[in-house]
């Protein structure tokens, strides 16, 4: 379980800097970030979990998981600006 764990967490550091990656080269970050969020959204929604009874469930861990790591991105840093 801990191996699985790992490599969740590995996943989502990689997702994460991708999307802020793209983000960052977008014309308005804020905006793609919160479509993107959107989108993956309706994946996680329209996913065909087979073989278990309460897919409602693991779809809203799926949903909050999104949520979090969504919420761990911020918007890039103006140009010129400095850093407290």
């Amino acid at each position: 379980m801990d191996e699985l764990n790992g490599r969740m967490i590995a996943c989502q550091i990689l997702i994460a800097g991708l999307i802020a990656r793209v983000a960052n080269d977008s014309s308005d970050p804020l905006r793609f970030l919160s479509d993107f969020r959107d989108e993956i959204h309706a994946v996680v929604k329209g996913i065909s979990i087979a073989g278990m009874d309460d897919t409602e469930r693991v779809r809203q861990t799926a949903q909050r998981t999104v949520d979090e790591l969504f919420a761990l991105m911020k918007p890039p840093s103006e140009p010129g600006s400095q850093a407290d």
